[in-house]
């Protein structure tokens, strides 16, 4: 790394934040440091549990493909890795019942497959492989409350030791390059302000939506279905969402979602009412029959933050931000991994890029690039819900068209598998949005009809 990031080889880099974001920038920018240190505010677990650091680790994750590529060229057979471990591979359609629009999906062989094994074993899985390599360090039990430096350049941060009995003081750590992967909660613009820096500008769009989540064990196999999950997905005129994903060992997890003012509650007794909601009965139905494993747990924070670092600004070099601390995303749409594992691929092609000198202000740009689909997905969707706030909230003509056309689109994805396979590959990052414009799939949208779809909730796979 040279110029802005650096006037020699980087010598020592720091991420603030062992989440999964900081664990993969660790591990790309061990190819051009010396030395790597990890700061993290918790201390790790020695096994795949939940960790403190990560609010929502107890609720549904996934790894769509676009983070299962991104992982796979990180950390070479990571993927083989994870399935050994059992976490489960489900297809998509073929082995969903998904309600979206008012139609049931008709569960046509799969064209994408999304990992659903529990958070906390794939970020072990990550923790494991990442240091292992000798010149990434760690420091846990400890916060980041600064940096140092001016607001040309950043020199290291200020770290402050949790528990207690810990110094109050806080001590410096000196580096060439600091990265925040702190999450939805990052101080980073205090710390900027701190050092005479302008904090970034931030795009907000909250839709209020909250939700509920419970394990269980699955309820005794039946033979009239040969699911493995099942979603009811939201929508303008129907606001409430239910999943059932399976974690392996029998388990499932079931989350109910829904927006401002009528959220799904941490009541056990309440949770199975609240899945009525739902415009089917398939969901409760099944959680009637499941045995609970676990309390209810609620999680609230899920509005879609983007912070601008980069727009002009006075912000300092050798400072770049990463994961859910430059863009967060409402986690319904289950991006979150996978753009944290893509924003590492950017990261590493923008470091080595023979081309281009990798300054502070191109290598941010590129990580906001690499989070610039996943946004357009969860704010578009957002933004036309009731009750959306936020100044990314506004829709203009473009929003108009587009909607128009992408409400065709998802009218035919339930039942046309061309249409449905293109509209996957976009969700699941696999391809760009204009793979929606293809033409077969452009002619399907404006001229073909709607096609017949399931009249009732799929249970089986349809015979050969």
């Amino acid at each position: 790394m040279t110029d802005e990031l650096g006037p020699r080889r980087t010598r020592h880099a720091v991420v603030v934040g062992g989440s999964l974001a900081g664990l993969l920038a660790a591990r790309v920018l061990s190819e051009h440091a010396e030395r790597v240190t990890v700061v993290e505010r918790d201390r790790f677990p020695e096994q795949a549990e939940p960790r403190p650091g990560v609010p929502q680790g107890r609720h549904l994750h996934v790894l769509i493909e676009g983070g299962q590529r991104a992982l796979d060229e990180l950390l070479p057979g990571f993927m083989a890795e994870l399935a050994a471990l059992g976490a489960p591979r489900v297809g998509m359609p073929e082995d969903m019942v998904q309600w979206q629009n008012g139609k049931w999906f008709a569960r046509t062989p799969a064209s994408a497959h999304f990992f659903s094994g529990p958070r906390d074993q794939l970020e072990w899985l990550v923790r494991e492989r990442v240091f292992a390599d000798p010149r990434i360090e760690r420091i846990e039990g400890t916060e980041a409350v600064g940096l140092l430096g001016d607001a040309a350049r950043v020199r290291g941060v200020l770290l402050r030791e949790r528990g207690a009995g810990a110094p109050k003081e806080p001590y410096p750590l000196e580096a060439d390059l600091v990265v925040d992967a702190s999450g939805r909660s990052t101080r980073a613009a205090d710390w900027l302000k701190g050092i005479g820096a302008e904090a970034p500008h931030e795009e907000t769009l909250d839709t209020g939506l909250a939700y509920s989540t419970r394990l269980f064990r699955s309820p005794e196999p039946d033979p009239a279905v040969d699911a493995r999950g099942y979603y009811v997905v939201p929508n303008p005129g129907q606001v409430y969402s239910g999943v059932i994903l399976p974690l392996g060992d029998g388990r499932h997890v079931v989350t109910l979602s829904g927006l401002r003012g009528d959220e799904p509650p941490t009541d056990e007794a309440l949770f199975e009412e609240y899945a009525r909601r739902l415009p089917h009965p398939v969901i409760a139905d099944w959680i009637a029959k499941a045995e609970p494993l676990t309390p209810v747990y609620g999680f609230r924070r899920t509005a879609n933050v983007r912070r601008r670092y980069d727009r002009p600004g006075r912000r300092p070099a050798g400072f770049l931000a990463t994961g859910d601390a430059l863009c967060a995303f409402n986690p319904i749409y289950g991006q979150g991994m996978a753009v944290a594992a893509m924003s590492a691929v950017a990261l590493r092609r923008a470091l080595a890029d023979p081309r281009r000198t990798p300054t502070t202000r191109r290598v941010q740009r590129a990580l906001l690039d690499a989070s610039r689909q996943a946004w357009d997905i969860s704010a578009g969707a957002d933004k036309k819900m009731p009750g959306a706030t936020g100044d990314a909230a506004r829709s203009g003509a473009v929003d108009r068209v587009t909607g128009w056309y992408l409400g065709r689109v998802q009218q035919r994805a339930a039942g046309d598998p061309v249409v449905g396979a293109a509209f996957r590959a976009a969700l699941t990052l696999t391809a760009p949005l204009t793979a929606l414009f293809a033409p077969a799939v452009l002619r399907a949208t404006l001229f073909g009809p709607v096609p017949p779809t399931p009249v009732a909730p799929p249970l089986r796979r349809p015979r050969a």
